[in-house]
């Protein structure tokens, strides 16, 4: 068989898991089901024999992330594209498709979310060979997952055929209401819309030539005028911005006619809500009361509740609770019925609507050379914890408003300040004055810990002026 080039996109930013999924760091790239993150477990589903190196399509914020958590699971990328800005599945998708069509206009696409949950890698790769055939010979072939409840949640495929083996695709279903899905359930030719799709390069060129032709044109510009951005794939922005913002089902799919649908009737989900995470987690281990607590937690009296802290520091304890579900991260807890899952979106909308940074911003701020968290802050001071990869190093900077002591707690330090360079050892700590131009290194083969205490008028990330930059960031990014 043909080698599959899998697609992975790896750009959204979900809230209806939040407070662990935010806009700066989305549910795809944490660890919600198991030791890997969803993102990581994608890529592995979609690696091995059958499959050429994954593409990822992602934006400007995540690419690192994404190329640390790949090399984590050992899987190297095809290429790592970053979007200039978010234009929903259809662009992305026909970028991929041109991209591989360059090399091969008859190569095969497996387009997949990255933050959907498959346990059985085995079955849905038996699957994937099902819709070789016909994606092979000129068709869309989308999967449908079997419904085993009236699900509110997702959309629906109404299959044409029946039987086993690829079937044509009568029409695509939007989420539909409780009575609704009840009666589609019931009439057992209707699969839920998993958002994977398997089709020829050329294949899906020509269906948005037919279909959605404005596309064409400035996805062709983006990719033409893209550049090399330290082994990142970045698109035009110019062309891109003037995109459409559409989902390749609203652009392309719900018009074409050459559909065929691989029913997959093992387990799936998209996480789409914490109680999506409930019910996935008594599958892995089956709870007599429906309780579901991690290590942080403690559930006393219980009956069908998720308890779930992802802080050592914050001990979630539920007494009495039933049909709730709990989310406590270091700075923000969710209390919610569960059936009320699918709000959790409104209550980040609200955040953001009283100018509360939980509701986008972790306190953890991940960065290409590790991550800092901010431990105190106050008016002109603020301490932050710094951890810094083996062999990383941040840019050559200075601040306009504040200086900086840097305490080595774990590891050394390789410190430039101005003209001097310094190695900073545990328990030893250097100061960095205002205006300084300054580098913090990890010469080591361990991360390096270190506290950070600032002092100035103003301690905003944007301080900030950029000398020099393995990766190649401005003062903004």
């Amino acid at each position: 068989m043909t080698k599959i080039t899998p697609v992975l996109m790896a750009g959204g930013s979900g809230t209806r898991l939040w407070p662990v999924s935010r806009q700066s760091f989305p549910k795809q790239f944490a660890p919600l089901m198991g030791e890997e993150t969803l993102f990581q477990a994608s890529a592995r589903r979609l690696s091995g024999p059958d499959f050429s190196e994954p593409l990822v399509t992602t934006n400007s914020d995540f690419r690192f992330i994404v190329a640390e958590q790949l090399e984590q699971a050992g899987i190297h990328p095809g290429a790592i594209v970053i979007e200039p800005s978010g234009r929903n599945t259809a662009p992305a998708i026909l970028v991929a498709a041109l991209m591989v069509a360059a090399k091969d206009p008859e190569g095969l696409l497996l387009v997949a979310p990255s933050d959907h949950v498959i346990p059985d890698s085995a079955a849905f790769a038996r699957a994937v060979r099902q819709g070789v055939g016909p994606a092979s010979e000129d068709r869309i072939v989308t999967f449908g997952v079997t419904p085993d409840r009236p699900e509110t949640g997702y959309g629906y495929l109404e299959l044409a055929g029946e039987g086993e083996g690829p079937q044509p695709l009568a029409r695509f279903v939007e989420k539909p209401d409780a009575a609704l899905a009840a009666q589609m359930l019931a009439q057992g030719n209707f699969l839920w819309n998993a958002g994977i799709f398997l089709f020829r390069a050329d294949t899906m060129i020509d269906a948005f030539r037919a279909h959605a032709p404005e596309y064409l044109s400035p996805v062709l510009a983006a990719l033409d005028e893209a550049k090399d951005d330290i082994g990142f794939l970045r698109l035009a922005r110019g062309p891109w911005d003037s995109l459409p913002d559409q989902s390749i089902d609203y652009a392309v799919m719900e018009k074409a006619h050459n559909l065929a649908v691989v029913r997959f009737s093992d387990r799936w989900s998209d996480l789409g809500g914490w109680d999506a995470v409930w019910r996935e987690a008594l599958l892995e281990a089956p709870s007599e009361n429906g309780v579901v607590a991690d290590g942080n937690s403690t559930a006393i009296d219980c009956h069908d509740v998720l308890l779930r802290s992802d802080s050592d520091d914050l001990q979630v304890v539920g007494i009495g609770l039933t049909d709730v579900m709990v989310v406590a991260t270091s700075d923000a807890v969710l209390v919610a019925d569960k059936s009320r899952a699918q709000d959790v979106r409104h209550a980040v909308g609200a955040l953001k609507a009283r100018g509360r940074k939980q509701a986008t911003a972790f306190p953890r701020d991940h960065r290409p050379w590790g991550w800092f968290e901010t431990l105190a802050l106050a008016d002109r001071f603020q301490v932050k914890r710094i951890v810094v990869k083996p062999g990383a190093a941040l840019s050559l900077q200075s601040h306009v408003h504040r200086s900086e002591h840097w305490i080595v707690v774990s590891g050394t330090a390789r410190v430039t300040v101005d003209d001097k360079v310094t190695l900073v050892t545990e328990n030893q700590s250097i100061y960095v004055p205002l205006g300084a131009r300054h580098r913090m290194e990890n010469p080591g083969k361990v991360p390096m810990v270190l506290i950070e205490v600032q002092t100035g008028s103003y301690l905003g990330e944007d301080d900030i002026i950029r000398y020099e930059d393995v990766y190649a960031r401005s003062s903004t990014d």
